[in-house]
């Protein structure tokens, strides 16, 4: 049987387990099994969730994941539900969406800023609807100048406002050119230099951190308090390629006060459902992970 079919055949046994919006008592079983509150990403489930995202979010909860993190939003809906029926749907599989990524208007300016500050406001609503307590923006431009950087930095403290009027904390998700430097300055120093820490946070990507050339130790440490979320990545499943020093970076982590962690799988060995089994696998059995 291939790959593709296994696939299939999952969603389809999984689908037949939803019957008029109601979830299956069998996956309702597996969600209350006890486990450490480990977190997935779920970009990492690329197109399978963004059609499927009932039976989908079934497996995941069947893996023993218990946090979320949300990785489409258009139109005021979350994977196409409103806020109110994606909160029913994750509880009632035993789990939380305590974060999202939120791109925000294409484009920024000072001469938008009104405009864009009107989309977050409707962004942070539908999120705090949802039950999420981070709104985080996955990525940004680069910027040539700190100048240009500067305004970005005023812009998140802008919208930090308008999530913490909500009560929702907002922040930003690195990739590895956020360590590049600009007129000599490492661009994401400057971020957490030139924004408000009670207004903005960074979920620190350490895969990224560490391909752009900085121990993510090093950074939660010299910031500490700055990062309550954190993605653990790997070249591919987590632990798959033995180059990535998870345990003092949970340490670390945990010692700077550690809200949340995520898995987030961007290259696979597997199918992705598989991919987030075996990262989960190899957290739980992590002994420096709580």
């Amino acid at each position: 049987m291939t790959n593709l079919q296994q696939r299939r055949d999952f969603l389809k046994k999984a689908s037949l387990l939803t019957m008029g919006g109601v979830l299956s008592h069998s996956w309702l079983d597996a969600a209350d099994k006890p486990g450490k509150n480990i977190g997935l990403q779920l970009y990492s489930l690329r197109e399978d969730i963004n059609d499927n995202v009932v039976p989908v979010l079934q497996k995941v909860s069947e893996i023993g994941y218990r946090n979320l993190e949300a990785a489409n939003y258009q139109d005021g809906k979350i994977y196409g539900k409103t806020p109110a029926e994606m909160k029913k749907i994750v509880s009632d599989l035993g789990m939380t969406m305590q974060s999202a990524h939120v791109g925000g208007p294409r484009d920024y300016s000072k001469d938008s800023h009104e405009e864009a500050m009107d989309w977050w406001k409707k962004a942070a609503e539908d999120h705090a609807a949802v039950g999420a307590t981070y709104l985080i923006k996955p990525s940004m431009p680069i910027p040539s100048t700190l100048d240009e950087l500067r305004v970005w930095c005023d812009y998140y403290n802008h919208i930090g406002k308008i999530a913490q009027s909500n009560g929702l904390v907002f922040g930003f998700h690195n990739h590895s050119r956020e360590f590049e430097k600009i007129e000599g300055k490492v661009m994401y120093d400057f971020m957490l230099e030139n924004t408000d820490p009670a207004l903005f946070c960074m979920e620190l990507d350490v895969y990224w951190a560490k391909k752009g050339g900085y121990d993510p130790v090093d950074y939660l440490k010299k910031y500490k308090g700055r990062f309550p979320l954190l993605h653990i990545k790997d070249e591919k499943e987590i632990g798959q390629s033995g180059d990535m020093d998870f345990k003092p970076i949970f340490k670390a982590a945990y010692a700077q006060g550690m809200k949340g962690y995520f898995v987030e799988v961007e290259r696979y060995d597997y199918e992705p459902i598989v991919s987030v089994e075996k990262s989960f696998d190899f957290l739980a059995r992590a002994s420096y992970v709580k």
